[in-house]
């Protein structure tokens, strides 16, 4: 195993990465390396699926970035309380400052989930490996897959780059999973509602747990 296979390693590395994104880009989706934001409205969309039929719930944003996700549950009229957690100081700061107005939300530095929500969801957290290779990165998110079932009261939903993605356009930095491969972990390890959405008009695929 190779220093960046270590997952305090690597980890310290995604921190720096997407640190030196937002330093470059901004409170941005190109400053969460995403491309654009009609993009990040349509995976927040799919995550949120997770969560219908609920009125009224608290949400743990796994890998909140600058908060984006914040001002679309307002436009939801729900009620709602929101923790975001992030690994880079300042996507953190970057989130407090552009989501000072809103009520009910909290931010938090740390990659840690210590307390339990109704429903977690997770954009863009298993992309990033960077020099990571394939074995740890896939035990980190089964690692992550289990603190998301631990501390859900009501569900998870996560996204991923797909593995059905054109070959010719991927980038060496990123991780394309299997879907069928992480619906079937899901499905045998955390419960029978869940469901494989993957025609959204992106290279990737969310996962909804509903419990």
């Amino acid at each position: 195993m190779n220093d960046h296979d270590k997952e305090g390693s690597f980890l310290g590395d995604i921190q720096n990465y997407y640190t030196t994104s937002i330093e470059s880009h901004g409170i941005s989706p190109k400053g969460v390396d995403w491309n654009e934001s009609e993009g990040q409205i349509s995976r927040y969309k799919q995550l949120l699926k997770v969560t219908e039929g609920t009125e009224h719930f608290s949400i743990l944003d796994y890998g909140c970035g600058y908060g984006a996700l914040v001002p679309i549950l307002e436009g939801l009229n729900i009620n709602f309380n929101y923790h975001g957690l992030d690994i880079s100081p300042l996507m953190i700061q970057a989130a407090i400052s552009s989501n000072s107005e809103h009520k009910n939300i909290k931010f938090e530095e740390t990659s840690d989930i210590s307390i339990a929500s109704d429903f977690i969801v997770a954009s863009g957290v298993f992309n990033v490996k960077l020099g990571s290779s394939e074995k740890p990165w896939k035990k980190y998110i089964d690692n992550t897959l289990n603190s998301f079932n631990e501390y859900s009261n009501k569900g998870f939903a996560f996204n991923c780059l797909s593995s059905y993605s054109d070959p010719a356009k991927r980038a060496s930095k990123l991780h394309y999973a299997d879907p069928l491969e992480l619906f079937d972990l899901c499905k045998k390890k955390y419960s029978d509602n869940v469901s494989l959405i993957h025609n959204y008009g992106l290279y990737e695929f969310t996962i909804l747990v509903n419990k």
